[in-house]
């Protein structure tokens, strides 16, 4: 259990700059108390002590504001940054080493007792505002842009952007760590209207050198 809280500080330390002391990060850091409480919620959760997993639960998102199902898995080195408003549903599985920005949501899109919550694997990092929902997977090294809603498949080391999201970069590589910013995403609508201001540029001057010919045939003509 110690050897898991030790990681897990050691993780905030990895991707938030602003961490300044083992202290700093035990006391004021929500995403990392919403995690251990999970983890306590889960064990009455697994063991069928429902209410209390979820009295638990209730009381994490009062301390945290972070609300996580007692039912949820979640692997080692999750990092919640910031935290406020996340939601985690019911059959929502969360991998390793995984990344959470503020107002994340992993919910269901079924009103069955069924699996129904999105799993996230390893190394995924889902900025903030995004929403992915209904039980599929999330591969491995994907990267999830802000405010993105996600409703299908992301295959592994994938990027997603936009509402619906729309996958804008694979690759067969793990993403490198130093590109895991979900500040840091493709612009498609961007690179959309680039293109078509490189096209309109390519049709002025073929207009334009239509017009020059077409001129120096009038004079030849006149002449």
């Amino acid at each position: 259990m110690f050897s898991r809280m030790r990681e897990d500080i050691k993780a905030v330390f990895e991707r938030d700059p602003a961490a300044r002391s083992t202290m700093e990060v035990l006391l004021c850091y929500p995403g990392l108390h919403a995690v251990w409480l999970q983890r306590v919620s889960h064990w009455f959760w697994k063991h069928h002590h429902f209410l209390m997993g979820r009295f638990v639960s209730h009381f994490a998102r009062f301390l945290t504001g972070i609300e996580i199902h007692p039912g949820a898995t979640i692997g080692r080195r999750v990092f919640i940054d910031h935290g406020m408003g996340v939601v985690i549903g019911e059959t929502a599985e969360i991998g390793d080493d995984v990344t959470l920005y503020h107002g994340v949501t992993l919910g269901g899109v079924s009103l069955e007792k069924v699996k129904r919550h999105p799993t996230v694997e390893a190394n995924v990092v889902i900025g903030s505002g995004a929403k992915v929902l209904g039980p599929f997977t999330v591969g491995k090294g994907s990267r999830i842009g802000s405010n993105s809603v996600v409703i299908k498949e992301v295959p592994a080391n994938a990027t997603v952007v936009g509402v619906p999201g729309r996958i804008v970069m694979t690759g067969d590589k793990p993403v490198e760590k130093a590109d895991l910013e979900h500040g840091r995403m493709p612009d498609p609508e961007a690179k959309a209207i680039a293109c078509l201001f490189d096209q309109i540029r390519d049709l002025e001057k073929k207009y334009a050198d239509l017009a020059r010919d077409h001129e120096a045939l009038k004079q030849r003509l006149d002449a």
